[in-house]
């Protein structure tokens, strides 16, 4: 009988000596015969040198992908040939198949194959184990746990992340449950979005009582839309003293004695995330974790009852913040409030002094900024500050970029969301001017992306955008940009996209609504050196002209065509190597369309 060939994904097997008829050449890999003949000559040495230990282990292919994830081996008396799984190999799909085990003798003939098969039983522990880890679909551990009970044992004990919600029925039985065969769970969120009367009742504070309670392991834990837990339900987390992560949406019946009792009792909290929890407002809380705690990442958005001055009661814990995000549920003309800090005092300025000298991630959105107060005292104090998002902060000018560049110079990121004002009176525009944009360019060699987005500008009235034409190309040619991302960018023609063909470094291009770019800046747009991903939406002014410029370039990784109404799907056809084609518009205003932008993003 002829071995089978080896293909290049195939391992080796033992194979021993014995009687029988000859062996041929593989057809599909000399190096097999190479191996076979040296094979061949230490199987005759060691049968000359001793007959009683002539029997010799040689490896032959296997065909199980199993198998292949160990490091197969065979022994015998006399000698041992090894080969290691490769790197394909390793990342082969979990199947059971069948071993050959070929008998030789000396003369290397061959004998009848013996067939031996193999399952998953005949694995190790650790092996599963690893097989496991490599399977990252839930549906697809779910399925391999069913297999048998060895299994369903070792995947339980593997598991340590699972997301529960509406079907969670009835609650408090059913994670009970999920928490007794699974003991090892350090990650777990609950979510209750879309929840109607008809999926049965929500988990209340006795099913986390129960939860916290099984769960010593816990480290991440997120509740959403989990209207029947209440203060004393949360204060249960004293049985997770290794919490790490807190992060509660939409919670309505949690208040400020709730979460201060979780953060005097879960000392390893470093990540806390509360978003439209509007019962919390006291800022009790974070004086205590300023304090006492090793806060890394605060993200507090749409909390109704806490403002921007009292996160400024968080002291010295800004020392240690990472990543900070702040956002109101402001409209678009809230900036018309007064701001007052009441506070403040000129004299004695010490609530604002503090550092951050960590933090790398600054997120501030839809929001009132006055002067000297506020949060806008942390943009001159982040030395360490790599990524900058300001949406529709109302107050800030200039001077405050110009601040932060000077003291910023690590800025990777920088998004500005702007949108247009009235100064003294008579003069509308947005607060940030081409200065901005020259203190970046000067003080911040390691900008790579940038994104621009304005709100509510009249397409008639470029004037509206404190930046031109210029003051971007010379950003764009001061620092290393590799991501430009433009949204109604009224200042932004087709003579800026000329300019852009000298950007040496920029990879990824989005044009937003932008007004004024036509199929002439699409032929400038094939010149850009490195620029492998573009993005165009509701540029309507963009045709299947332009597009055939894109398509004769054969340079694009991938094109994203959204809502310009005058490019056909035949058009896109072969402009790159992947390309999203969508027509259907939401709204034909300005406003619409940016709203529907900033929900999809």
């Amino acid at each position: 009988m002829e071995p089978s060939p080896v293909t290049d994904s195939e391992e080796t097997e033992g194979v021993r000596c014995g009687s029988g008829s000859s062996v041929r050449r593989p057809s599909r890999r000399p190096q097999l015969a190479e191996g076979a003949r040296v094979l061949t000559e230490n199987a005759t040495r060691v049968a000359a040198a001793n007959p009683r230990r002539a029997r010799l282990t040689v490896l032959m292919p296997v065909r199980s992908p199993i198998l292949r994830m160990m490091p197969l081996r065979a022994r015998s008396a006399s000698a041992t040939f090894r080969t290691s799984p490769s790197a394909k190999a390793l990342r082969a799909p979990v199947a059971i198949s069948t071993i050959q085990r070929f008998v030789y003798s000396p003369n290397l003939q061959i004998t009848q194959p013996a067939q031996h098969h193999f399952s998953l039983e005949d694995l190790p522990d650790a092996m599963l184990t690893e097989i496991i880890k490599r399977i990252t679909l839930t549906s697809d551990l779910n399925s391999f746990s069913l297999v048998s009970k060895r299994l369903y044992t070792i995947e339980a004990d593997q598991r340590g992340a699972i997301r529960v919600g509406c079907n969670l029925c009835p609650a408090t039985e059913a994670l009970a449950s999920l928490c007794t065969r699974f003991p090892n769970l350090w990650k777990v969120d609950i979510d209750y979005s879309g929840w109607t009367p008809g999926h049965g009742n929500q988990l209340d504070n006795q099913g986390f009582l129960e939860f916290s309670s099984r769960c010593p392991s816990l480290t991440d834990l997120t509740l959403s839309f989990c209207s029947r837990i209440h203060d004393s339900g949360l204060g249960c987390l004293d049985y997770c003293k290794k919490l790490m992560s807190l992060r509660l949406k939409s919670a309505p019946k949690i208040t400020s004695r709730g979460l201060l009792s979780v953060v005097v009792g879960c000392k390893s909290l470093s990540t806390l995330h509360i978003v439209d929890c509007h019962k919390i407002g006291s800022a009790d809380w974070l004086e205590y974790l300023g304090q006492n705690g090793s806060l890394e990442e605060l993200v507090v958005k749409n909390c109704q009852r806490i403002s921007q001055y009292d996160l400024l009661k968080f002291g010295p814990g800004w020392m240690e913040l990472q990543k900070f995000e702040f956002m109101t549920d402001a409209g678009l003309w809230d900036h018309l409030e007064r701001c007052y800090d009441s506070s403040y005092n000129a004299h004695n300025p010490s609530r604002y002094d503090f550092h951050c000298d960590s933090l790398k991630d600054l997120t501030f959105a839809r929001f009132t900024t006055g002067p000297e107060i506020g949060l806008r005292n942390l943009l001159g104090k982040c030395k360490a500050l790599e990524k900058l998002r300001l949406e529709y902060v109302h107050g800030l000018n200039d001077n405050d970029l110009i601040v932060l560049s000077k003291s910023c110079s690590k800025l990777k990121s920088i998004s500005l969301w702007l949108t247009p004002i009235f100064h003294d009176f008579y003069k509308c525009t947005t607060s940030f001017t081409d200065d901005s944009l020259k203190a970046l360019a000067l003080n911040c060699p390691m900008l790579q992306t940038v994104e621009l987005t304005f709100g509510d500008c009249e397409p008639t009235y470029p004037s509206e955008i404190g930046f031109t034409r210029k003051g971007l190309v010379m950003l764009m040619k001061s620092c290393p940009i590799r991501v430009l991302v433009l949204n109604g960018a009224n200042f932004f023609d087709d003579k800026g996209i000329k300019a852009l063909s000298f950007a040496p470094l920029l990879e990824t291009l989005e044009l937003i609504d932008c007004k004024a770019i036509t199929d002439i800046g699409m032929r400038f747009i094939v010149h850009i050196p490195r620029l492998s991903n573009l993005a165009l939406r509701w540029c309507e002014h963009v045709t299947d002209d332009g597009v055939a410029e894109l398509v004769q370039a054969h340079k694009l990784e991938s094109l994203s065509i959204e809502c310009c109404l005058q490019v056909s799907l035949e058009a896109v056809q072969g402009a790159a190597r992947s390309v999203h084609y969508y027509t259907k518009c939401v709204s034909n205003s300005l406003l619409g369309k940016r709203m529907f932008l900033k929900y999809c993003s």
